[in-house]
């Protein structure tokens, strides 16, 4: 269902906020190596939204008019 792509995409930006708020805390900290790894994981849930969002817009020109 398209609405499943749309929400599942909005939580992976939501994640990925997140991680990338994290990710500032330990650089800022001066935990480089730790920032490192939360910058990681914002990009893999970035990379994880665009797939979504890409689904629901392929899925959206798909749709019929009734």
């Amino acid at each position: 269902m398209m609405h499943d792509e749309h929400r599942q995409a909005a939580e992976r930006h939501e994640l990925t906020a997140h991680a990338h708020r994290t990710a500032a805390e330990y650089y800022e900290r001066g935990d480089d190596g730790e920032g490192s790894w939360h910058s990681e994981r914002a990009m893999e849930y970035s990379n994880q939204a665009y797939k979504f969002a890409q689904e629901a817009h392929t899925k959206s020109g798909q749709m019929v008019t009734l």
